[in-house]
């Protein structure tokens, strides 16, 4: 086991890479009684082109991971849920763009949870007729999701900003690409996907290092997995542009929905290069639009944003895109106003003393989400898949200058990368 203490922090990680490949990382947390596990692996949306280690490209339909998340809970003898509810744990699991993480919450029965968790991912059960039935559920939920006037103005950005990348494409899929999925095709994604080499197991909260490591040590010592190796990943070239300067979508809604951001034209560095793009542009936005700035408290005075007014930036494997806006009377004049005090922001440079009290909020944020488990171990796999350590963002927020955020703000907010999605009334 390998120590990896964060004095300033007051944490210690513990952190040993089994034989098999898989990277177990245990976080104690004492005085907590409850206890979270994630199982991770480096599968998403966004990979529906890949040569396996050894075998030729392979090209599967757009939703597979989705798909493959949800049959993974199947098992000969029923639903693997009700075994975790009867050892008094809650499980879940959730699929993004560039992950797939199963996990569960606990305060009794560790050992036997973190055993189930290990065993039904590691041991897949599809057939001909449990992957048709699943067609049907899943296709339900995508139809569902169309009715969602959040999802599709969210959605509606994104195809919008991007072009050929596969972030552009809904995690579920779609209808016709669901239908066309097979057996073989979700034991070809398990195959290459699943390995151990390509996973992360998580646990953070109630646990001793020692015991648990043994516990993960036994269980995978006792099964067998072929030789690992590197997978590529072949996504498309995104040109610089937009695909749509905006998008109109009409569903009956009370008052409209308006989303609007920026594309960055490179998509984003991995490690630490890539860490301070995201924490910096996370942090550029928020002087402008976080709810102390002027600017807010303007737009709210003016009753053209209410509390779900909000703003993020999101990146992965050759993609990154900020999202700004929410629910709004007006989203014309909205995105026209906040556009203009990004664009004049950009110009003038960030005061220095806002720059600063900002800072030092978000660095207390950082602090108070060290104290739920569920967030660290998502957000540490997370960090960990793009060669980032989460434990370090600290560091990262305390070696930012202003100047760094000014010149990421000018090259981030370029109206020739800019694109709207509004959600409006049918009747409107």
């Amino acid at each position: 086991m390998e120590k990896m203490d964060y004095p300033k922090l007051q944490e210690t990680v513990w952190h040993e890479k089994l034989e098999n490949g898989l990277e177990v990382f245990v976080l104690p947390k004492s005085g907590f009684t409850k206890t979270y596990a994630a199982f991770t692996t480096r599968f998403g949306s966004v990979d529906n082109r890949f040569r396996p280690p050894g075998g030729d490209e392979m090209k599967v339909p757009d939703g597979i991971a989705h798909f493959l998340e949800h049959k993974m809970f199947e098992e000969p003898e029923g639903d693997v849920f009700s075994r975790f509810a009867a050892q008094g744990a809650s499980a879940n699991a959730f699929t993004s763009f560039d992950r797939t993480v199963y996990l569960f919450s606990a305060t009794r029965q560790i050992p036997e949870n973190l055993t189930t968790l290990l065993d039904f991912v590691q041991n897949p059960y599809f057939t001909d007729e449990n992957v048709e039935k699943e067609k049907g559920i899943i296709i339900q939920e995508i139809d569902m999701y169309r009715d969602n006037p959040d999802w599709r103005v969210y959605f509606g950005l994104i195809e919008a900003l991007y072009q050929d990348h596969p972030v552009h494409i809904d995690i579920a899929g779609t209808a016709k690409s669901v239908r066309s999925i097979t057996k073989e095709m979700l034991y070809d994604c398990y195959n290459t996907f699943y390995h151990p080499s390509n996973m992360t197991l998580f646990v953070v909260g109630g646990v001793e290092p020692e015991p648990t490591f043994e516990l993960i040590r036994q269980n995978q010592a006792g099964k067998s997995f072929p030789q690992g190796g590197d997978i590529r990943r072949t996504v498309a070239e995104e040109p610089p542009q937009v695909k749509d300067k905006k998008r109109d979508i009409r569903l009956p809604v009370s008052l409209p929905k308006c989303l609007f951001g920026f594309k960055e034209p490179q998509g984003t560095a991995q490690g630490e290069a890539g860490i301070r793009q995201e924490l910096a542009t996370k942090l550029a936005l928020e002087t402008i639009l976080g709810p102390s700035s002027p600017l807010y408290q303007k737009l709210y005075d003016d009753n053209l944003i209410s509390d779900n007014f909000g703003y993020e930036f999101n990146t992965g494997p050759g993609f990154a895109f900020s999202i700004i806006g929410g629910e709004t009377a007006n989203p014309e004049e909205l995105m026209e106003r906040v556009t203009a005090a990004l664009y004049d922001t950009a110009a003038k440079g960030i005061d220095s003393d806002v720059f600063e009290r900002t800072r030092r909020k978000r660095i207390g944020g950082f602090l108070r989400m060290l104290n739920s488990p569920e967030s660290i171990a998502n957000e540490f796999t997370r960090y960990r898949h793009r060669g980032g350590d989460l434990f370090r963002v600290v560091q990262y927020y305390e070696s930012l200058t202003v100047d760094e955020l000014n010149e990421l703000l000018k090259s981030h907010v370029s109206p020739d990368r800019l694109a709207a999605c509004i959600v409006r009334s049918a009747e409107a």
